[in-house]
């Protein structure tokens, strides 16, 4: 029952990254959209992410349920010592969340809206940059168990150059899959051309975050070019990566609506693949050299149990209730359009 709630840990981290990232990567399409544009991209916005962004932080929900429950002492020192950027996370999906209501539903529309409106930018932005360093701090090597002071124990375990290259390149990510996905959303020939040039600039700033990532990491010793490319794993994943972004990119010019999207994900998949394959089952490696297993520092078996039969009875409410939800949306919005971009 181990393994059934180590896939659905890793399944839920990537729901809430390529799903709750495009969510993100809303927001910063529009933070990096000229002012003249700005109505229409929140428009086309709505319409994409309306569906299914109340839903998205349910994956991140399972993901620290799942830590709570059946790895308590990774999730004590997630959350000791990394708790600053945790904590700055947390407040930016509630910032974001709370700021795309009021500009939406407010009943009186003033200078207010203004505020609304930088707040879901910059939370957008600043959401999934501290979810990237969360995530680079976890293998940099940089928790400290040991640490004597404040700074060793809560600055910089996660204050350094590889965790914060992990948290652009989150950001990029975002980025890149939103316009991917706003693609398919634009009626209008302008609009599409327009979140075409965005998924460029944005597939170019991943690709040059993802190349500060590997000078960050042999700058700090850090072994990722050994856990990418030091096995037929993640070179088989780089390769059907690189083979789905050219993909993509030919029917973007073909004006392919739905399998953009769905490359945009599986490249997303071969990248977490990448990162996660090597130095499995150790989630979190620390300082003095040890490390934190999902194997070695699981639950009591009975804890496991129960989680594992939770979570399997679970998927088969939450699943399908979420892919109807998704279906009636696109049906919905696909009467309206009268498809008008195929």
């Amino acid at each position: 029952m181990i393994y059934v709630v180590i896939v659905f840990l890793w399944v839920a981290l990537l729901l809430y990254l390529v799903m709750g990232g495009a969510d993100f990567g809303a927001g910063i399409i529009e933070l990096f959209t000229s002012s003249p544009n700005k109505s229409r991209t929140r428009r086309v916005m709505y319409n994409a992410i309306g569906p299914i962004w109340e839903a998205n932080h349910m994956w991140l929900i399972i993901a620290i349920v799942i830590l709570f429950v059946g790895f308590p002492v990774i999730y004590a020192t997630m959350s000791t010592y990394l708790h600053i950027p945790l904590t700055i996370m947390l407040m930016g999906i509630i910032a974001r969340g709370t700021a795309l209501t009021f500009r939406n539903y407010d009943a009186v529309n003033d200078n207010m809206q203004k505020v609304y409106n930088k707040i879901f930018v910059y939370s957008s932005f600043i959401t999934p940059l501290f979810l990237g360093i969360i995530a680079g701090s976890t293998v940099s090597g940089r928790v400290d168990p040991d640490a004597t002071n404040f700074l060793d124990a809560y600055i910089y375990s996660w204050l350094n150059w590889f965790s914060v290259a992990i948290g652009f390149f989150t950001t990029s990510l975002c980025g890149y899959l939103a316009a991917v996905y706003l693609i398919g959303e634009s009626t209008e020939d302008l609009e599409r051309r327009s979140f075409i040039r965005k998924a460029r600039l944005m597939n170019v700033a991943a690709v040059l975050s993802g190349i500060a990532v590997f000078i960050a990491s042999i700058s700090e010793k850090i072994p990722l070019i050994q856990w990418v490319f030091g096995n037929i794993i993640g070179i088989a994943a780089v390769a059907l990566a690189t083979i789905s972004l050219v993909l993509m990119w030919m029917f973007i010019a073909k004006g392919k609506r739905y399998i953009i999207r769905v490359l945009a994900g599986f490249q997303v998949t071969m990248i977490l693949l990448t990162t996660t394959y090597k130095h499995y089952p150790n989630i979190i490696i620390l300082k003095n050299g040890k490390y934190l297993s999902l194997i070695g520092n699981r639950g009591a078996d009975k804890a496991i149990e129960a989680l594992g039969i939770a979570l399997l009875v679970g998927s088969v409410f939450i699943l399908p209730a979420l892919v109807y939800l998704i279906w009636s949306f696109q049906k919905k919005k696909g009467v309206a359009n009268n498809e008008s971009y195929h």
